[in-house]
């Protein structure tokens, strides 16, 4: 009997003997819906059989022993929901693939104990072993794409319940500082309260990230603004926290559009920070700012350690960091800072992008100034 049929007309026992094995791979807490497993199997085994009667040439059959098939047209593969089944359960990625394991042993094993093997049996279980890794490659895929979907589900949720607190704890802080100014105390309140406020940073970028990875992107509130005197009032802000990193403000051109200004200052105000965390310290920090007919370009350069082009583009991807001092101390973080800077750039249809001169590190962010060619304003 060919391996096709031994599986069409054995689906109940091979099914049984997956659907054990399954519980036993259960990780503590999980919640295993048997009823969705015994649905899942047979229709990967349906699409399987339906694999093994489907003519294939050398190279499909080495794109699928790679994992690497074309997805099928239509609606989704049982692998693909399986996958997704599977993150909802709670099991890890291991105790997924081992489900995948176990039914390639029970098929064969079945198999070879019903009928002595003939010699087609050697290219259905070729065929067979490619099916099922073609089967694992797409349950991985929807695996981790609803694991990533529930973690930032988790960071959004943390973002929105932390700010309450922080709220209060800033509120309170501003006065203090108001109460104890001139005070011994003083010091210790402004301590507190910058502290709150980068928190409160955190945790914003936190919520702009989670809803950006949902899909929701960034949002603005865009309206007719002088970017030269909002980025003045940054730099005159970072002057205050970052003493020992003289800033400096060039501009040049004409400045004026509908931007987000607070959205593009959050943008200014990471690059900043991100230059005099990772560059070279107390190097100054020079902020340009260069208008003309179509577009808006800032500027951010700081002399520093160098980094590839690569690398350097790399860093705007979330929880990303390059540099000797991306994990000491107070220089650690989340690595969100310049995906942000990158997320606010997107939504004014602009981007930013990096480079190297001489030892010199320059982030540029690029804005168009003809607001009809951006999208939806929110």
């Amino acid at each position: 009997m060919r391996l096709a049929d031994f599986i069409q007309a054995n689906t109940p026992r091979i099914l049984d003997d997956a659907v054990e094995f399954a519980v036993t791979q259960a990780p503590p807490g999980a919640n295993l819906n048997v009823k969705r497993l015994r649905n899942d199997i047979p229709k990967i085994l349906g699409e399987i059989v339906l694999d093994l009667r489907t003519e294939q040439s050398p190279a499909q059959a080495l794109a699928k022993a790679h994992g690497r098939a074309p997805a099928p047209a239509g609606p989704e593969s049982a692998a693909s929901s399986h996958g997704r089944s599977r993150a909802d359960d709670g099991f890890g990625v291991n105790q997924m693939i081992a489900e995948y394991r176990a039914l390639r042993a029970s098929v064969l094993r079945l198999w070879a104990l019903d009928e002595a093997l003939a010699t087609h049996a050697i290219d259905d279980m070729i065929r067979f072993n490619e099916a099922i890794d073609q089967a694992v490659a797409e349950s991985l895929v929807e695996f981790s794409r609803t694991l990533e979907s529930w973690r930032n589900v988790f960071l959004g949720a943390l973002g929105h319940d932390l700010r309450g607190p922080l709220t209060a704890v800033v509120g309170t802080a501003d006065l203090m500082v108001d109460s104890t100014r001139d005070t011994p105390h003083a010091r210790q309140a402004e301590r507190i309260l910058n502290g709150g406020l980068q928190l409160s940073r955190l945790v914003d970028g936190l919520l702009d990230y989670s809803k950006s990875m949902l899909g929701g992107g960034m949002k603005l509130q865009r309206s007719a603004c002088d970017l030269h005197q909002a980025l003045a009032e940054e730099i005159d802000l970072l002057r205050v926290t970052l003493r020992d990193a003289p800033l400096s403000l060039h501009v040049e051109g004409e400045t004026h559009g509908h931007f987000d200004d607070a959205r593009i200052r959050e943008a200014v105000h990471n690059l900043v920070t991100n230059a005099a965390k990772y560059g070279d310290q107390g190097s100054a920090i020079r902020v340009s700012l260069h208008g003309d007919t179509d577009h808006v370009r800032i500027a951010v350069t700081n002399a520093g350690e160098p980094l590839s082009s690569d690398a350097l583009n790399a860093l705007f991807d979330p929880l990303r960091r390059g540099s000797r001092a991306a994990n000491q101390g107070e220089h650690s973080s989340l690595g969100l800072g310049l995906f942000i800077v990158r997320e606010i750039a997107t939504a004014h249809g602009g981007d930013v992008a990096a480079r190297v001169d001489a030892g010199s590190t320059t982030f540029v962010i690029t804005l168009p100034r003809d607001e009809a060619r951006v999208g939806v304003v929110v």
